[in-house]
């Protein structure tokens, strides 16, 4: 089974949602939102390529997606349903500009002009700053193919742009997404 322009992808551990944690042996829900952005399911294993697909990707490969990919929505009768990416049986169609990243021989590659950025510890300073982390600067974790040729390699110090970051969890670790044009300088 092919689609002529999209990839098939079915959920990571055939579940929609990553709103659980085991904890001692119990499985312990987290979220109960299907709203909730943060407990969708973002990564999706290729079932099938599209036709004539002569890219990198292959069937078994894992998917880093939107995370509207595999919600639930409720209709304005408040009916749960699938969103607009379901095909069938837990199978999904993923467009190229819905997916991000993909995961490879144990390896991750960036996709088309994505990249992502491991977001740095704040930094001591007289000027007092908000939350956690060092405003608009961060380690290049996954660089791709246009920031690779300009010298922007993984593990260089990146600024960015203000209102990129798109947060992911990938292997545990908290990195944003962002599009190549939003990493401003390499310091």
């Amino acid at each position: 089974m092919k689609s002529p322009f999209y990839f098939i992808a079915k959920p990571l551990n055939d579940k929609r949602y990553t709103n659980t944690k085991n904890i001692e042996g119990m499985e312990i829900v987290t979220s109960t939102s299907e709203e909730n952005h943060m407990a969708s399911n973002r990564q999706g294993v290729v079932v099938s390529t599209p036709i004539g697909y002569k890219g990198e990707i292959k069937k078994g490969d894992i998917l880093l997606v939107h995370h509207n990919v595999f919600k639930y929505y409720n209709d304005m009768k408040g009916r749960q349903k699938s969103g607009k990416s379901f095909f069938k049986d837990n199978l999904f169609f993923i467009e190229q500009d819905q997916f991000f990243m993909y995961k490879q021989d144990g390896m991750w590659h960036c996709h088309d002009r994505y990249c992502f950025v491991q977001p740095v510890p704040k930094e001591d300073s007289f000027i007092s700053k908000l939350g956690t982390e060092e405003p608009l600067i961060g380690i290049m974790k996954y660089s791709n193919d246009y920031l690779s040729s300009q010298g922007v390699n993984p593990g260089d110090r990146v600024c960015f742009k203000p209102e990129s970051e798109y947060e992911f969890l990938v292997d545990n670790e908290k990195l944003y997404r962002m599009y190549d044009h939003q990493i401003t300088l390499k310091l």
